[in-house]
């Protein structure tokens, strides 16, 4: 078009009618709206007289940008002139009133169409219809216009399949649209890369990266060629899943197949090497973009400042950020939302606010993120005070679109047992018209319980209920737990049984209350009842379950005294920082009899019939302390009771002995794994060989060039891996 114009200007060259007509059909093609409009109106300038078809383009170009007034006025125009309006007309005002979001008139225009002196309908008219109604979430209605058009004697086309099946993979129902490839198929009506692309992209969101690649392959078998959005679509499933080498090798097939990378392809690929922990090899990336002429946008940068920060290398961010000014790629809310986040983390409040600072006088407006950011980060380090001046600034500007900032201010309290300030954060939050969630009430039921008030967070699940807002595992997990606390188990039984009446699934957590309660209260069959329940419901027990049935085994017995109790789970040591049941738990496994092991896997195959998990809890505790004797016995029963091993099993063991520099034993006993069916894996073996590499040490008199010295060092080292490559 510059061209054009450059050569007018200087020589007077025109363009002749055939011209104009063919750069009208381009440009509407390219959805180029508003230039097929200044190209028509230099058209009549030049002395022009537009024919039927290009009357045909300019409106059907207007109505693909929505634009309504102007196809209207069009349409008026070549009524005057005496065009008498066909299909095609017809299927632009149905198409710019779908694209305006006006359903309504795109219906009444349908309905014209379809009368008996009207034009009549196509399949696209009616794909159009299709589309309207799936980008305002109207699938089921869309599905029957789709039944419509076969009744009616007009046969969906694949354009129309393929926004049926956009629509189902865009709301997750992956489903329905394999239902409709399938129906589209015995049709006749083949899909295309589009169709392909759309179920590879779904398939990716909701994580089915194998799936999607087979559908790739299955591509590939019908001779059609995927394109850079088939590519950016499983690249990007690929990186999500963490599988990054995977993508790089696609990235590989697609350059190959002469498919040239655009920046989106290289900003998944810089966030995959982000998730995965790797932002200096994101940043050798981006090396490669530039050396191949593209340039990288503020996404590109947003997404290295992210992964910078969450590898906590906020120099390196805020290096990139200087960068990011430098070649002129304006920074945004998000780019400073990420910064001011990270510093909120790690208490650095002031730098926090500078940034903040910045961000508004460079024009950023702030948004919920940023702030809640802030509020979290004073909220972190216990200044409430100033953490609420914001809030109410927050609330005062009318930034909070969401219970979130509350949902902060409300766990705060409840941690702190203040329930009548939680009220008034609450009734504050229903005074801006923001509707409670889930995790809300949550938040309000746990204060509840902290406070001992079970009786109030009863009542308030059945608000919750009666509100629609329905509880879910967490708020009652949180009631069962205070119940458990209360010492009201009864209460609790029954409300797990309501769980699982009203569809909720309680996970082990929810368990993990009742047994332990059970237990306090010296009832340990009702503990192990409880835990043959969580196997009827498809729940296998945490380690903090089994840990708590071998300490209640262990206590019950008269000769443990004191020296250790239920009561010490889940509580924090002042000494180590750590919680003190990793302490507890060694201690019990070192100390206590190799009987109380078995009993509690003949109790778990009596309530429950399924023994593997608790062998591979018991052999990895008593492996940590060393009692391998014992270890070799479970072992022997779990492969006489047909059970294989797991790797988790071989990796304790051998780290045991690794730890302990003990390489014979370890050679032996990885023989023995292999005996009883166990693989360990390529992290064992590597510990090994290592371990062996390294098992002599380099005596004082290697630092004076001994001869003798290093000969005799190096032959014990061809000793220890001869060793290795024998038993090998």
């Amino acid at each position: 078009m510059g061209a054009l114009e450059g050569s007018r200007r200087r020589t007077g060259f025109q363009i002749n009618y055939p011209c104009y007509s063919s750069l009208l059909t381009c440009l509407a093609k390219l959805n180029m709206g508003l230039m097929t409009f200044l190209v028509y109106k230099r058209m009549v300038e030049d002395g022009y007289v537009p024919g039927g078809i290009d009357w045909r383009t300019i409106i059907n170009a207007l109505s693909k940008n929505g634009y309504v007034q102007a196809v209207e006025m069009f349409v008026a125009r070549i009524l005057k002139v005496g065009f008498v309006l066909d299909v095609h007309v017809y299927t632009s005002l149905v198409l710019v009133n779908c694209r305006a979001g006006d359903l309504i008139e795109a219906f009444r225009v349908f309905d014209l169409m379809s009368e008996k002196d009207g034009c009549g309908v196509n399949s696209v008219t009616y794909s159009i219809l299709v589309h309207g109604l799936c980008e305002v979430g109207r699938l089921d209605e869309a599905c029957k216009v789709k039944e419509e058009m076969s009744e009616k004697g007009c046969p969906p086309s694949t354009r129309t399949y393929t926004v049926l099946i956009k629509a189902s993979c865009d709301v997750g129902m992956i489903s329905k649209a394999f239902g409709l490839l399938d129906e589209m198929t015995k049709r006749g009506c083949k899909p295309n890369v589009h169709t392909y692309t759309v179920l590879i992209d779904g398939l990716c969101r909701l994580g089915k990266i194998e799936e999607a690649n087979g559908m790739f392959q299955k591509m590939l078998k019908e001779g059609l060629l995927p394109c850079i959005v088939t590519y950016n679509a499983l690249i990007n499933g690929y990186c999500k899943e963490g599988k990054v080498v995977s993508a790089f090798e696609l990235l590989g097939v697609m350059e190959r197949r002469n498919c040239k990378p655009n920046i989106r392809t290289y900003n998944e690929l810089i966030e995959g090497l982000c998730k995965v922990g790797r932002p200096y090899k994101a940043m050798a990336l981006l090396r490669k973009v530039i050396d191949n002429g593209l340039l990288p946008t503020e996404v590109t940068f947003n997404i290295l400042i992210d992964g910078f920060c969450r590898a906590g290398q906020l120099d390196m961010a805020f290096k990139i950020l200087h960068s990011m000014n430098s070649v002129g790629v304006k920074s945004d809310e998000f780019t400073y939302t990420v910064l001011i986040d990270s510093l909120c983390k790690i208490g650095n409040l002031e730098q926090a606010n500078a940034f903040l600072g910045v961000m508004v006088k460079k024009g950023i407006t702030p948004n919920e993120v940023t702030l809640t950011a802030l509020i979290h980060g004073y909220c972190k380090i216990g200044d409430i005070r100033y953490a609420f001046m914001l809030f109410e600034g927050l609330v005062k500007d009318g930034y909070l679109i969401g219970p979130h900032t509350f949902n902060l201010f409300l766990d705060v309290l409840s941690k702190e047992v203040k329930i009548v300030e939680e009220n008034a954060i609450f009734g504050k939050m229903l005074k801006y018209g923001l509707v409670p969630s889930v995790v809300t009430y949550t938040i309000l039921v746990d204060g509840l319980c902290r406070a001992g008030d079970t009786n109030s967070s009863l009542k308030m699940l059945e608000f919750m209920k009666q509100s629609g807002c329905p509880p879910n595992v967490y708020t009652y997990t949180v009631v069962i737990s205070g119940l458990c606390q209360s010492g009201k188990v009864e209460e609790a039984h029954n409300l797990l049984i309501e769980m699982s009446q009203v569809g909720v699934s309680p996970n082990d957590i929810t368990y993990a209350s009742l047994v332990k309660s059970h237990i306090k209260a010296g009832r340990l069959n009702s503990a192990f009842e409880i835990v043959s329940t969580m196997f009827q419901n498809g729940c296998l027990p945490s380690i903090q379950i089994y840990f708590t049935l071998l300490m209640g085994l262990v206590e019950m017995a008269a000769d443990t005294g004191a020296r250790f109790s239920i009561a010490d789970i889940s509580t924090e040591s002042s000494i180590t920082g750590e919680k003190s049941v990793d302490c507890l738990s060694n201690f019990v496994f070192r100390e206590m009899d190799f009987y109380y092991a078995v009993q509690l896997r003949d109790k778990i195959r009596k309530y429950c019939g399924h023994t593997i998990d608790v062998y591979n809890f018991l052999i990895s505790g008593l492996c940590r302390v060393g009692r391998l004797l014992e270890v070799d016995n479970l072992l022997q029963d779990m492969v006489k009771h047909g059970f294989t091993p797991s790797s988790h099993i071989c990796s304790s063991i051998i780290e045991h002995f690794c730890e302990d520099h003990n390489f014979d034993q370890c050679l032996e006993w990885i023989k023995r794994l292999l005996e009883y069916g166990c693989i360990p894996s390529f992290a064992s073996y590597s510990a090994v060989i290592v371990g062996l590499h390294n098992e002599v040490a380099i005596p004082d008199q290697i630092l004076s060039y001994n001869p003798a010295s290093i000969l005799q060092i190096n032959a014990e080292c061809k000793i220890n891996m001869h060793k290795f490559y024998e038993w090998l």
